[in-house]
């Protein structure tokens, strides 16, 4: 891996969190050879029990298919979460579509497993699986919660 790699993976850390997020500068980074994205990118993506790739930050998303998801983390108060910029790294950008196979951003990592893109997590948050694997991951959705108030 590069160092550029590395710093831009240190600053993320430091910086790329939602609000609740917190991280401390430079967890879990390391340099590494150039072999050694693969591992880098595999530690980033099981940090975390979510994990999100994006273009921009969850207060600031730079592209509507970011927005899409950190909007829908958002409706199922999921706001704890790791979120990784990659417009601050054309490498990391590169990097993180090579790791999942997948070319577009954003991507969304549960429980450190490839979920998918915008258009997986609002998928499975229309039929009602997103709740069911954030319950897997000990997250309660707020849309759970809001059921319950309706029903009394």
């Amino acid at each position: 891996m590069s160092a550029s790699l590395s710093r831009a993976a240190a600053t993320l850390l430091r910086w790329g969190r939602s609000a609740g997020g917190g991280g401390l500068p430079g967890a879990g980074v390391r340099a590494a050879s150039s072999g050694g994205q693969a591992e880098q990118l595999d530690a980033l993506v099981k940090k975390d029990k979510v994990v999100v790739f994006l273009k921009g930050t969850p207060e600031q998303p730079q592209c509507g298919f970011s927005n899409a998801v950190v909007q829908i983390l958002r409706l199922h108060g999921v706001r704890d979460y790791a979120a990784y910029n990659v417009l601050d790294d054309p490498e990391l950008r590169q990097g993180i579509k090579d790791y999942s196979n997948w070319p577009t951003i954003p991507q969304v990592y549960l429980n450190g497993e490839f979920v998918g893109g915008c258009d997986i997590l609002l998928q499975m948050h229309q039929n009602g699986d997103l709740v069911e694997e954030l319950k897997k991951l000990g997250i309660r959705s707020a849309l759970v919660d809001e059921k319950d108030q309706d029903s009394k």
